[in-house]
C-alpha cells in the first residue's frame, strides 16, 4: 500500500495529530495523545496503536512496558481531517498510565475534581518500581 493515505491527514506544523482513543465495547474514551507520521504508518500495518510522545520525543508502542496494548478495530479522520479517532480493544482493561481502565477519571463537580474511576492494577505491579 502506498503511503498517499498519509497525506490527507492534515498534520500540524510540528507533525502531529492528536488521536482520540476509544473502547470498542463500551464506546468509552480512553485516553488523548498524539501520533506523527510514522506513529499512524506503525499502527496501520501492526494493528495495534503506536502514538508520538512529545515529552519523550519518541515513538512508543502503547503496551511496550505494561503489556496493555490497544488491537486497532478502526481509524476515522473527522471533517477536518486534524483529529485521529482509534477505536481499539483494550488488552487488560488498563489505558492509563495510573492503572485505571481510562485516563479521565477526575469529575469536576461543585468547583473540586473528584476521583471517580478505581485503580484496576496498581502501576507498580504494571511498571514495576520506577
Amino acid at each position: 500500500m502506498s503511503d498517499t493515505w498519509l497525506n490527507k491527514v492534515n498534520w500540524s506544523a510540528d507533525g502531529l495529530v492528536p488521536v482520540v482513543t476509544q473502547d470498542a465495547t463500551s464506546n468509552k474514551v480512553l485516553m488523548v495523545a498524539w501520533m506523527n507520521p510514522e506513529a499512524l504508518r506503525l499502527t496501520v500495518q501492526t494493528g495495534e496503536a503506536h502514538y508520538w510522545s512529545r515529552s519523550r520525543k519518541k515513538l512508543w508502542h502503547k503496551g511496550e512496558e505494561s503489556g496493555h496494548v490497544q488491537k486497532v478495530k478502526e481509524i476515522r479522520l473527522d471533517c477536518d481531517e486534524d483529529v485521529l479517532l482509534l477505536v481499539v480493544e483494550q488488552v487488560g482493561g488498563v489505558a492509563c498510565h495510573t492503572g485505571r481502565h481510562h485516563c479521565f477519571f477526575n469529575k469536576l463537580e461543585q468547583g473540586q475534581w473528584l476521583v471517580t474511576e478505581p485503580v484496576i492494577k496498581n502501576p507498580e505491579e504494571i511498571y514495576g518500581q520506577r
